[in-house]
């Protein structure tokens, strides 16, 4: 595919074009959209920490996803060997790390990072692997109001 290829797709937020050298494969989808394989990360706003990993196959199918290292520096996944090799690589900071964010409605204050189900990306290699984690010291949610809290005490 020639990088400047472009196609014009259905999000959450409107139409957006989309270079299609930027897509991004997840050979086993993510966890409640196992049927959608390709995705491409949008830029919600400039200078936002979050990102819509939108579904190239389906508007409805977007989620929030932001680098938990914006909020906070003491998180730590544990990348399997056969998951290193779907992602090929050799070594686990060698991609990307993304966790879903929740706001529910009505409820901005609740704000939350998903670190239990991290999104690990190899932006050369353009595949994308969701690696659940388990037997974690995490809480499975990080609260950015618990963060600002923090900020404020610390």
């Amino acid at each position: 595919m020639a990088a400047n290829e472009e196609k014009v797709i259905d999000t959450r937020m409107g139409e957006r074009t989309v270079d299609l050298s930027k897509v991004l494969s997840f050979p086993r989808g993510i966890i409640g959209f196992e049927n959608h394989r390709e995705f491409v990360l949008l830029q919600l706003k400039e200078d936002s920490p979050f990102l819509m990993l939108q579904a190239m196959d389906d508007p409805r199918v977007g989620l929030m996803v932001a680098d938990p290292f914006s909020f906070t520096t003491d998180y730590e996944i544990k990348v399997a060997d056969a998951e290193q090799k779907l992602l090929q690589i050799d070594d686990p900071t060698e991609v990307a790390v993304l966790v879903t964010v929740t706001i529910p409605h009505g409820a901005p204050e609740r704000t939350a990072l998903n670190l239990s189900g991290p999104i690990l990306v190899n932006y050369a290699a353009r595949i994308g692997l969701q690696v659940p984690q388990v037997d974690t010291k995490y809480p499975s949610k990080l609260f950015l109001s618990d963060l600002a809290k923090e900020q404020k005490e610390g």
